[in-house]
């Protein structure tokens, strides 16, 4: 009897775990893609992306302006769009070629007035991005967002995360696929920061030529004019004879009129 007991929970307990894993899938997912968002496989290599003081403003800029001055979690998920649209590879390759890209972000955004109040949470967050790799994971591969609240009719708005103010969407195909090129997963990413951005090796090899060559004066012959000391007089010098040039010139042709020669150049025909 205490066998039976056992297997009638056993048996419990397998249905009870088939029933979650086929009516739970979305949650499951949601989870498996969260944690394969945020967490670095071992080994994995990653690719650098440098950024500019600049960079870094405009990267504030968005996450202030966009996020409706909200909270530290509105200003990441505002600035993990901005991180995936570069390192997909389908945007401008700057932060700053992003946000100013024309009719992608708030109007003003580059130009309006940031409060100095929020200013410690703007760093906090930027540093987040930039320095720390941190992102907002629930906002996933979305390189998206409007208001919240806002609805639309298209049905490739495959919504991830509300934060801010704003809803975020990834633009999907009905087999589930992204219709844009995937950004790279934040544990794949390196920002380095540069500072001012400085020529490549290549334009200074074009603006300084590794050698100069240094011009010689012509050397004169050793005996060219030497004055005869006994009657204080130079002796002639026989110059050598220079052929003389004569310049022909050539007959216009007939065709060409005086109405077909303009800005130096004569075009026979019009």
């Amino acid at each position: 009897m205490r066998a039976q007991k056992t297997w009638g929970i056993s048996l419990s307990g397998i249905l009870f775990v088939g029933l979650a894993a086929t009516g739970c899938t979305s949650a499951s997912t949601s989870s498996l893609e969260t944690v394969a968002h945020s967490t670095k496989p071992i080994g994995t290599k990653k690719v650098s992306y440098s950024y500019t003081s600049e960079d870094r403003s405009c990267l504030k800029r968005a996450m202030y302006f966009e996020s409706q001055h909200s909270d530290h979690q509105g200003y990441m998920a505002v600035g993990t769009v901005v991180m995936n649209r570069l390192t997909s590879g389908a945007y401008p390759p700057t932060i700053c070629g992003i946000v100013s890209q024309e009719k992608q972000f708030a109007p003003g955004v580059m130009t309006r007035e940031v409060k100095e109040m929020a200013e410690p949470d703007l760093n906090a967050a930027a540093d987040a991005i930039l320095v720390k790799g941190d992102r907002n994971a629930d906002v996933k591969e979305a390189m998206f967002f409007h208001t919240d609240g806002l609805k639309f009719p298209y049905n490739n708005m495959h919504y991830t995360a509300v934060a801010g103010g704003n809803a975020f969407y990834e633009k999907r195909g009905a087999d589930g696929e992204l219709q844009t090129p995937a950004p790279l997963p934040a544990y794949e990413v390196a920002m380095n920061y540069v500072g001012v951005q400085q020529p490549s090796p290549t334009q200074f090899g074009i603006l300084i030529p590794e050698a100069v060559p240094v011009p010689t004066q012509p050397s004169m012959p050793a005996a060219a004019i030497v004055p005869d000391v006994a009657t204080d007089t130079f002796p002639e010098v026989e110059l050598p004879q220079v052929p003389t040039m004569v310049v022909v010139p050539t007959p216009r042709p007939d065709e060409v009129d005086s109405a077909s020669l303009r800005g130096g150049f004569y075009q026979v025909g019009g």
